[in-house]
């Protein structure tokens, strides 16, 4: 049986470096005997420019039919003067509520090549491999009410979360660290914000059911300050949806470029995957874009919707390699080192893909 894929490439650089996630889903596909199908549809200031809204019904349904979305970025300057339901990004907004997908995952990995890439000393920050998790349904991004006074010089949204929000991502980012090496720091502000007194409280009763995983409570400050000094000390961190977003973000310091940052919502009808980084207009169509943070996706997709774990874990290996074989996209690129295109990037990491699988044939061979 096929696996339905919809591809939603949206804005700027989206429709390059979901390119190039669909060449290595396709060469997996290849190689695995594994049927994947791919749909392509409209998101963002494309639909909106196309079809007069963000997100055109045919998309949604599309997305809600498929057994994983892979999307690529949505925005664009030229919607800045619009309200915040008017923009591209509403439709993403909107798009997460249909698919319902609550926890969103986040790893930060550092990679030893890009080591000149990253603001750290080499000893802060090696052995670092983290994952965010965050919740991604709640919190000021979707609280009421919210909006202007009529006077337009007062602004205001609403802070709120309930117990069944907060234990529902909880379980997903102790279930996460089970897989991993057992440690959870629970995100918040409970020192001034009553959410996150009542996060703290839930967190603290579900780790109750996960006696073999530790955790921590750390300020959300305080977690910032670590991401800089000590980011290895970090498994799992669980986070409301604002702090996982400008922590996730942060953590891309670790990996050396936003580029190469992978995301996986989870927990609703269909799974999203998609880079963390945004649109980038002002490279788009050049050929510029990393397409890492896209192809990590994939390997995410076919880790969580696909349950090809092996296959995942091959790009993941075939993305170091390629890395550690000098290949850079402008982003990651310092001085003397050979720049190449977002699709050259895509083939580097598909050649060394084909190298990884030849080398674990030749080990089983022997």
């Amino acid at each position: 049986m096929s696996l339905k894929i919809a591809l939603l490439p949206g804005d700027g650089i989206g429709p390059e470096v979901t390119e190039e996630a669909v060449r290595i889903l396709k060469n997996v596909a290849e190689h695995s005997g594994r049927a994947f199908s791919f749909s392509s549809h409209v998101i963002g200031g494309a639909a909106i420019d196309g079809e007069g809204t963000g997100l055109p019904e045919r998309t949604l349904e599309a997305a809600l039919n498929a057994d994983a979305v892979l999307l690529g970025a949505v925005g664009h300057p030229k919607f800045d003067g619009r309200l915040p339901s008017e923009r591209p990004e509403a439709a993403l907004l909107a798009l997460r509520q249909a698919l319902g997908g609550f926890a969103n995952l986040r790893p930060a990995i550092y990679y030893a090549p890009l080591a000149k890439r990253t603001p750290f000393q080499p000893e802060r920050v090696r052995g670092a491999n983290l994952l965010i998790v965050r919740e991604l349904l709640g919190g000021l991004y979707f609280g009421e009410p919210r909006g202007f006074e009529a006077s337009g010089n007062t602004a205001f949204n609403t802070l709120i979360y309930s117990r069944h929000e907060i234990e529902r991502v909880a379980r997903v980012a102790f279930d996460r660290a089970r897989e991993r090496r057992k440690k959870v720091a629970s995100i918040d502000k409970a020192n001034v914000l009553e959410t996150s007194r009542l996060w703290r409280a839930v967190v603290s009763d579900v780790a109750k059911a996960y006696p073999d995983v530790e955790l921590e409570h750390v300020y959300v400050d305080t977690a910032a300050m670590r991401l800089a000094t000590a980011p290895a000390s970090f498994d799992v961190m669980l986070c409301d949806n604002l702090f996982g977003d400008i922590l996730s973000d942060q953590a891309a310091s670790i990996s050396g470029s936003l580029g190469v940052l992978p995301s996986a919502t989870i927990g609703g009808k269909v799974d999203l995957y998609e880079p963390v980084h945004g649109s980038a207009p002002d490279i788009a169509g050049k050929g510029l874009a990393n397409p890492i943070g896209a192809i990590a996706s994939a390997a995410m997709l076919l880790r969580f919707s696909a349950n090809m774990d092996k296959e995942a874990a091959d790009i993941d290996h075939a993305i170091e390699e390629a890395l550690a074989s000098g290949a850079r996209t402008k982003d990651l690129a310092g001085p003397g080192d050979r720049v190449l295109s977002t699709r050259d990037m895509g083939q580097a990491i598909e050649e060394a893909l084909h190298d990884v699988r030849d080398r674990k044939h030749s080990y089983h061979g022997v």
